[in-house]
């Protein structure tokens, strides 16, 4: 006797929708915006989008540019090896005053 374990994020947790689903998600988006906003919601929506991804690039560039200048850093650092010493000359000892 086999025991099926249910699968992690597989395919039957999220169904898709199908044509006649789409149909209707159209249909209410027609009634809602109307006809001649449509391709005005659609531009800003695709306008968005460009940002978002324009935005998400710039961010990546400016953590691999981060990440490369700390490790060439951490390259270019001298290793502490040497530790230089040095003396410290004991304070003047002063009459303790009374309070």
């Amino acid at each position: 006797m086999t025991v099926q374990t249910p699968l992690a994020n597989s395919e039957a947790d999220v169904p898709l929708p199908g044509p006649f689903e789409l149909i209707i998600i159209l249909v209410i988006i027609l009634l809602v915006f109307g006809v001649g906003k449509l391709p005005e919601v659609g531009g800003a929506l695709g306008k968005g989008i460009r940002e978002f991804k324009k935005n998400s690039d710039v961010k990546d560039a400016k953590d691999a540019e981060v990440s490369s200048a700390t490790a060439q850093q951490t390259i270019d650092a001298p290793h502490a090896t040497t530790v230089e010493r040095t003396t410290v000359e004991p304070a003047e000892e002063r009459p303790a005053t009374k309070v």
